[in-house]
Parts: structure tokens; sequence; C-alpha cells
């Protein structure tokens, strides 16, 4: 939320300036036309007339100081030098190019590193800068499998964009059992864009037939879909204008492919989306506060090098939490792994800690903060998420 509004005062900000801009173009523009039409009634006169130029040359500069194109100006460059001069201020504050205070002397796995950025150039479909990194980094070999696995990925996804679905097709019914294992999809979302695909083509016939031979193994569990499918055999000349019409949208491809993706990625032990991206965009959020604290504590960096966990709390979106977490309703602190939850016998769960404290070390029974149970700290087993 923090962030969210740094960042719209920070777009307020451009957008000042960007309006004193536009305004300081506009004045400019409006002097110049003045100009331009002085300069250009001065010439008609002096070909026109009989008349000394230099009479004409001297009204012309009158007109000129007269229109004082410096003193209109001077105003709105004003506006815009002072807006100018503040959005610099308000780019170094919000974004802090120094976040050197937030690092901690950590090791750091090159070998992972590599691997990670390589893969999401892959990805990408960035072969060759991808194929460039890893030759500068050293990791050819281990990459070189990596590659050849998202290659085809990007070539499946490149063909159903001109959509030319075989490639995607022969790709799941070679993996079906394994997207089944999944709870996927897959295999039947290909087969209905390919069956409507064909019925664009005004072939019912052929779009029958291709129905009868790869439906047949969806029948019962996705009857309702294979319904509907064959209501849009009485529409084959005008499914557009038909109750099936949406059918026909793109974003059923897009859909697919991004199932697709995800499918290809969870078969080959990769997540979905990313790990650099993921890492990227979440830095971005837990930086702020963490920049704030090191600010704070700018006499005591030595005291953040030996902190186990994270000293503030920093709140991240929920599509970057990936664990569970517990925190102990006694303490109110998270669990560690040298603090890890603990189920005691009455079902309930605190802290290892708290447990401690309550049982004196063990040396006695104590009373559950949530029920009448008496707890021994020895039957106590530790919760793994």
């Amino acid at each position: 939320m923090g962030l969210t509004m740094e960042l719209n005062n920070l777009k307020d900000a451009f957008d000042r300036v960007a309006k004193k801009q536009k305004l300081s173009c506009s004045k400019v523009q409006e002097v110049m036309d003045q100009i331009v039409q002085e300069i250009e009634k001065a010439i008609e006169m002096m070909q026109s007339t009989t008349l000394d130029h230099k009479s004409i040359l001297a009204e012309l500069k009158k007109k000129l100081h007269e229109i004082a194109p410096l003193a209109q100006l001077e105003g709105t460059q004003k506006e815009l030098n002072i807006a100018l001069s503040k959005y610099p201020k308000a780019l170094e504050k919000t974004l802090n190019p120094d976040i050197s205070k937030a690092y901690r002397n950590i090791e750091f796995d090159s070998h992972t590193v590599n691997q990670i950025i390589a893969s999401h150039f892959y990805r990408q479909g960035m072969f060759d800068v991808g194929d460039c990194f890893i030759t500068e980094a050293g990791e050819a070999e281990a990459a070189a499998a990596m590659r050849s696995l998202f290659q085809e990925m990007y070539q499946i996804l490149e063909a159903m964009k001109s959509r030319n679905l075989e490639p995607a097709l022969k790709w799941a019914a070679a993996n079906s059992d394994k997207l089944k294992e999944n709870g996927s999809d897959l295999l039947l979302g290909l087969h209905q864009l390919q069956f409507v695909k064909i019925l664009q083509k005004g072939s019912r016939d052929e779009a029958l037939k291709y129905a009868r031979t790869n439906f047949v193994p969806f029948a019962g569990n996705h009857m309702a879909e294979i319904q509907k499918l064959m209501g849009c055999l009485l529409y084959s000349d005008r499914l557009s204008d038909s109750p099936y019409a949406h059918l026909l949208s793109p974003t059923n491809w897009d859909i697919v492919a991004e199932e697709l993706t995800r499918q290809f990625c969870n078969l080959l032990g990769q997540s979905y989306q990313s790990p650099l991206s993921v890492t990227i965009a979440a830095g971005v959020q837990g930086l702020p506060p963490l920049l704030k604290f090191m600010t704070v504590m700018a006499g005591k960096k030595q005291e953040w090098q030996s902190m186990k966990q994270l000293p503030v709390p920093v709140e991240l979106d929920k599509e970057f939490q990936f664990h569970s977490i517990f925190v102990c309703p006694v303490s109110k602190e998270q669990s560690t792994e040298d603090n890890p939850p603990m189920l005691m016998s009455c079902g309930h769960v605190l802290c290892k800690q708290s447990i401690n404290k309550m049982s004196k070390n063990g040396s006695k029974t104590f009373k559950c903060p949530y029920c009448p149970s008496d707890v021994d700290a020895a039957r106590c087993r530790q919760l793994n998420f």
C-alpha cells in the first residue's frame, strides 16, 4: 500500500511536469506564430511597395519589440524549470538508487543464479541472448538441456499463434497420462480449438468426424462441453452469429496457451512463472521498508548482518506467498527453524520456545491456553508445513 501511494505521488509529479512542458511548448508556438506573421507582412510590403525598406524594417523591429517574446515566454519557462527541478528530487526520494544499505554478506551461489537468468531468457524465446549469456558465464554444458526443452515449448506456442495446433496436440497426446495425473484438461482444450477451427472452414462432415475420433475419451467427465460443441454443427455456416459465437474468441486460444505453458513447465520440474521475474517483482515490494529500516539503523550495520530474520514486517502480495507460516498465539512471533511450531496432545499448536517456557523446560505439565487439557512437553510433536 505504501509503495503504491509513493508511486502514485511520483506519477502526479510527472504529470505536473508534462503539463507545464505542454503549456510552455504551446506558448512558444504562439509567440513564434506572431513573429512569423509580422515578418511575412514586412516581406510582403517590401515586395509590393516603393516605400523605403529601412522604414519597413524599423516598423518590423517596433512590432517585434511590442510582441516581447522573451517576456511572454519567461513566465511559463520559469514554471517548467521549477517543476523539472523538483521531479528528480521526487525520483530520488521514491526510487532510492543506493540499495547497497540493505545488502547482506551471504554466500552467493553463482551457478544457480546463472541457471535462473539463462532459464528466463529461454522462457521468453530469446535463445540467442541466452546462448550468449551462458557462454560468457561458462555454464554452457549445464544449460544445453534446458535450452532444448524450452525451445520445444516456444516452437509449440509460436505455432499456436499462427493457429497451428499440430505440435501442441502431438505433445499433449504424448504426455496425456501425466496431464491426467495433474488434473489438466489441456488435451480436451486443444481438441476443442481444432474442432472449432475445422468448423469455421465450413466443413461440417470433417468436424463431425474429428469429434467422433477425438472426443470419445472425454465423454465420461465432460459431456456438457461436448454437447455444446455438437450444437455448433447446426450453425457451421454462421457460427459467428450463433449462440456459440463465444467459442470463436481469441481469448480461448490464450487460455489454452497459458495452460500448455503451465503444464509444460510443470512436467519439466520448473515453476510456471520465471523465478527471475518473481524474485525481482517481490524485491521491488520488499526493498522500500528494508531501506527505511537501514536508514534508521545506519550505525548498526554489523547487527543487521547477524540477524537471522527480517527485522521489520515486509508485506508482499499473495502472489508472492508460496509457503505457509505460523505465528505463535502466545509469543506472537513467527516460527523459525530454531523455534518450530509444535503440535500438542490436545490438537492445538504453539511454538517450541513458548512450550519450553510454560513447561519450565519440560519439567512439568501445563494447561493449554485454548482448552483445559494438561499438556506434557515430551508428547509434543514438531509440525512441518
